[in-house]
Order: structure tokens, then sequence, then C-alpha cells
């Protein structure tokens, strides 16, 4: 008998771009998170996605919000009020998974940050969020980078 060896990279991926939409709503509406995570559960195929990790993204990231903002905040370069919500919620997600998720390499936390992007945010917003999780995986992964 074969064991599992756990979620896949792409129901991990399913859970990120769920993750992703739900903490756009969250940002935009103020709705709670379980209220949008149950909907989320109702409305969609989520038969393929990794239900826990995208209940603790959904989750966790608001309640750690202000502390993962002030992670990435400093490598920025413009306001932290200018980012669109697709890049905040981006770079929340990659900021939790640097700071929280260690088993996740953070080549894919970047990797799968720069999809996000290009799948829902503006054209160029994918080097921005490449540009600034880099910077902070420098930071928070030092031992990780080499």
């Amino acid at each position: 008998m074969t064991q599992s060896a756990g979620p896949t990279p792409s129901a991990r991926r399913k859970a990120r771009r769920f993750a992703l939409q739900g903490l756009y709503e969250w940002q935009l509406s103020g709705n709670a998170a379980h209220e949008i995570e149950a909907r989320y559960r109702v409305e969609n195929a989520m038969h393929k996605v990794d239900l826990d990790y995208f209940h603790e993204l959904l989750h966790r990231i608001p309640a750690e919000s202000e502390a993962l903002d002030a992670l990435f905040t400093p490598h920025l370069d413009r306001a932290f009020a200018s980012l669109d919500p697709v890049e905040l919620a981006t770079l929340r997600i990659g900021t939790y998974e640097l700071k929280h998720r260690v088993d996740v390499p953070y080549r894919v936390v970047i990797n799968e940050g720069i999809e996000l992007a290009k799948t829902f945010g503006a054209s160029e917003s994918h080097k921005y969020i490449n540009g600034v999780l880099d910077k902070l995986a420098a930071e928070l992964r030092r031992h990780e980078r080499g």
C-alpha cells in the first residue's frame, strides 16, 4: 500500500488562487474570512484544492495582516497605499509563506507569487512582486539562500 506524500503542488497552487481571491474580497469588503470560505466551498469545485492550506491562508493572513505588511513595506519602491488589491493580497500570501511555511522553498514562494500576479494582476505587476519577494526572501530565508 502506498502512502500519500501530502498535498500535490497543483492542489497547493489552487489553494493559493482561491485564497488570493478570498483575500481580495476581504480587503475590499471587510467580509469575515469564515463567510468567504463557506461561500467559496459551496460555489466552487474544491475537490482538487488543498483545503487545509486554503483555510490557513484565508484565516491567518487577515489575522496577521499588519505584521505581514510591516515585513514587506520596507522593500516597496512606492507608497503602501498605491498597491492595487491584487498586488497587496499576493504580497501578503508570499510574505506569510516566507515567514511561516519554511516547508515551502523560497523559490517556490516567489514563483507562485509571480504566477498569481500574471494571472490576476496588472500587466507588469509580476515583475514588481518578484522584486519585493526576492528582497524579503533574502531577509527572512537567509539560511536557505546560502
